[in-house]
């Protein structure tokens, strides 16, 4: 009996030296996944919005130049109410209640608002989320100019095999550009078990996005019949722009876009365990940058003179062209992953969960970026299109306001 006692006591001791061994040699990946199940709490949220290289693995997206260029300011002050539907809303309060963390306001090419609330500042790189997805969009433009990518009618198989016998055998580029690949995705942040809280784990433990993608098999419809929101489209566009380029999205991102926009900082991507870049949401900027962005998408794709993106991509990215969504009441269009309002030819807007925008009004000649930590963003009733209503008539009536003293500015 003894000598059994003994021989157990050396089991359970090896047992645990053996768990000992796993945890120091999985450490880096258990710290991250506690980081993704601590991500949004309401007492961490907004300092993690700014600090998510470190939490993650990342990498930077460098500037090519560090010589800061002035921005010119023409400073006024935002209206103090907006009509939401009928009812006047203290603005002051909306961006209080949706957990403002940062707020810019370009008018023409001049800064008419700027700033950073809840402990935020200038230098903080906020994390885009889908926001990203209009960055992808845009580095995917330049390289269909170039002739990288023949035809957005391509399947994406030809670029990518490894994506045969998948949900996205036969789905097309323009499929997936305009969320219309017909893939089964749960895209609910709220259940544990969703594709979208599993690509987290993906994520932070380490592994392979390109493996996730390719290994999604469900469908809920015929490739390019109904629009749906599914971020894991964005990653198969970055699959095929890397297959096709032959670079990194790092490289595509430092090459077409920061070396030319005269950025303010250095950006980061968070990646997966392979160095491949989150590209579906995992772009971290300062608010000037993503100002930077809007502007070249409201100037036709140039920036001080010079074509960073062609201008018939922008014209096309934001002109909403995808099939009509399973959920007829909603009230955005969409393009190349760029949202439009319903019926507007001359705004667009990219937006991401928790509250990220960066919006786009033509007729105003304004740009706005809000950046946010807003949890009840994701809340029932409003984890799409009731927030993005509220949001883009605030920033309406904020355009009103800053595109009329530019215009008078002008007179």
């Amino acid at each position: 009996m003894k000598k059994v006692l003994k021989i157990s006591a050396w089991l359970l001791l090896g047992l645990i030296v053996v768990i000992l061994v796993a945890a120091v040699i999985n450490r880096d990946r258990l710290v991250r996944l506690y980081n993704v199940i601590g991500l949004f709490k309401q007492e961490q949220i907004v300092e993690n919005f700014s600090s998510m290289n470190t939490m993650f693995l990342s990498r930077d997206l460098v500037r090519a130049s560090t010589v800061e260029v002035p921005w010119e300011e023409d400073l006024g002050e935002l209206p103090e109410e907006f009509n939401l539907f009928g009812d006047m809303v203290s603005v002051a309060d909306f961006l209080q209640n949706t957990r403002t963390t940062s707020l810019m306001v370009v008018a023409g090419d001049k800064i008419f608002f700027e700033q950073y609330y809840l402990g935020t500042g200038p230098d903080d790189r906020r994390i885009s989320w889908s926001v990203a997805k209009s960055f992808l969009s845009a580095l995917f433009g330049i390289a269909v100019s170039e002739g990288k990518i023949a035809s957005l009618d391509d399947l994406v198989t030809k670029y990518v095999p490894a994506l045969n016998g998948s949900a996205y055998e036969g789905v097309s580029i323009r499929n997936v550009l305009n969320m219309a690949s017909g893939v089964e995705f749960d895209e609910d942040y709220l259940d544990f078990n969703s594709d979208i809280n599993k690509m987290g784990r993906v994520l932070a433990l380490g592994q392979s996005m390109d493996g996730f993608a390719a290994a999604i098999k469900g469908t809920i419809a015929p490739a390019g019949t109904r629009h749906q929101y599914v971020s894991i489209d964005t990653h198969v566009l970055s699959m095929v722009l890397r297959a096709a380029t032959g670079k990194s999205l790092h490289e595509l991102f430092e090459e077409n876009l920061w070396a030319k926009i005269n950025p303010q900082a250095d950006a980061y991507y968070i990646t997966d365990g392979y160095g491949v870049a989150f590209a579906l949401g995992g772009l971290n900027i300062t608010t000037r940058d993503y100002a930077r962005f809007g502007l070249l998408f409201a100037n036709d794709g140039k920036w001080r003179g010079q074509q960073v993106i062609p201008a018939d991509w922008v014209r096309a990215s934001t002109t909403s062209s995808a099939p009509p969504p399973a959920n007829q009441g909603t009230r955005f269009g969409y393009g190349y992953q760029w949202w439009i309002p319903t019926g507007s030819t001359t705004e667009f807007f990219a937006v991401g969960i928790y509250g990220q925008f960066i919006y786009v009004n033509l007729a105003a000649d304004v740009v706005i970026v809000k950046t946010s930590a807003h949890r009840g963003f994701r809340e029932p009733g409003q984890s799409g299109n009731g927030i993005k209503r509220e949001t883009i008539e605030l920033f309406r009536a904020i355009a009103a306001t800053a595109g009329a003293k530019t215009l008078l500015a002008g007179n």
